[in-house]
């Protein structure tokens, strides 16, 4: 009979350990905004008459590696329009972006491996991940503010000069 005695104790102990009670905690996750961060400088040059002129400078971030390309301008509000984003790839081929997770609307300019405006989107919306083409090969991407390659006239053909620092 002493056997018995233990058994709700047992039980007990079993019911306590085992419980599905799940504890709410008010844990508060912060997240850190994502700031610009000058690594280079680019200049935008009008080709289409004989003498380059400089149509625009601007301060870039630069997108160079695999993790960097993927997110970029992602979890950002905005963006000032003297700044942009480059991506780099090591070749020129055919690209796509969207603008999945990306809460402001751009303008999203292709350039070849020759720096020369290739194509552009204008106006991507925030947030659409539809897919968003180049016109032909490109081994630059810039992103810059929505409607600013317009006031820019920026067009197909004109250039590019990059400085990193």
């Amino acid at each position: 009979m002493k056997k018995n005695s233990y058994l709700p104790l047992i039980a007990m102990v079993a019911i306590g350990l085992f419980s599905c009670k799940t504890e709410t905690k008010n844990e508060q996750i912060l997240t850190k905004e994502i700031t610009f961060t000058k690594e280079g400088e680019l200049s935008l040059f009008d080709l289409q008459d004989s003498i380059p002129m400089v149509i625009q400078k601007l301060d870039i971030e630069i997108a160079d590696d695999e993790y960097q390309i993927q997110t970029g301008l992602m979890y950002r509000k905005s963006m000032q329009n003297n700044q942009g984003m480059l991506f780099t790839f090591p070749n020129e081929a055919p690209r796509s972006f969207y603008m999945k997770n990306t809460e402001f609307p751009l303008d999203i300019i292709f350039i070849n491996s020759k720096n020369k405006v290739v194509s552009i989107q204008k106006n991507a919306q925030p947030l659409n991940e539809s897919s968003l083409p180049s016109e032909g090969p490109a081994q630059y991407v810039l992103e810059v503010n929505a409607g600013l390659s317009e006031k820019w006239n920026l067009r197909s053909g004109d250039s590019i000069s990059i400085v990193k620092l």
